[in-house]
């Protein structure tokens, strides 16, 4: 198997299915911290009329249950830490991928040139913005767990 082969039946693929996973985990992740959203607002405005009608008592009762599913399920199959150690993973591949495409440090074993300078650089910015990323999210994950 040489290089380009590699590649593509193994790197491609790998950045390929942390890239589908991690977008899956996200909408998952999102979705479900809409629907809570819309349901926790909908439960005060809901429960001022809660005494007039039997109906709405129950659908109050109801939103407060499914609000409390969402968390279970959101807390159970973990998609907010899996989206973000999956498009971690992902960006760091294409990192290294692009990095040795162009035979840039620490792929390359001669004299740098100014495009495996520019190179370097650019992935640099880019590695430190996903890392950036990457903790600002754990963090805001770990406040969430917090509470």
């Amino acid at each position: 198997m040489d290089i380009q082969e590699y590649i593509q039946t193994r790197v491609d693929t790998e950045i390929q299915w942390y890239n589908k996973r991690s977008n899956y985990c996200q909408r998952m992740y999102q979705g479900f911290q809409v629907a809570k959203i819309v349901l926790a607002a909908l439960i005060p405005l809901l429960s001022a009329y809660s005494e007039k009608s039997y109906m709405v008592a129950i659908t109050v009762g109801s939103f407060g249950a499914v609000i409390a599913i969402i968390e279970s399920i959101g807390k159970l199959f973990k998609y907010q830490e899996y989206w973000i150690q999956y498009r971690t993973t992902c960006e760091l591949l294409k990192h290294q991928k692009y990095v040795y495409l162009t035979q840039s440090p620490p792929y390359n074993r001669s004299n740098q040139t100014t495009e495996n300078i520019f190179i370097q650089n650019i992935e640099t910015i880019i590695s430190s913005e996903n890392n950036q990323w990457k903790t600002t999210n754990e963090v805001h994950r770990d406040d969430a767990d917090k509470r």
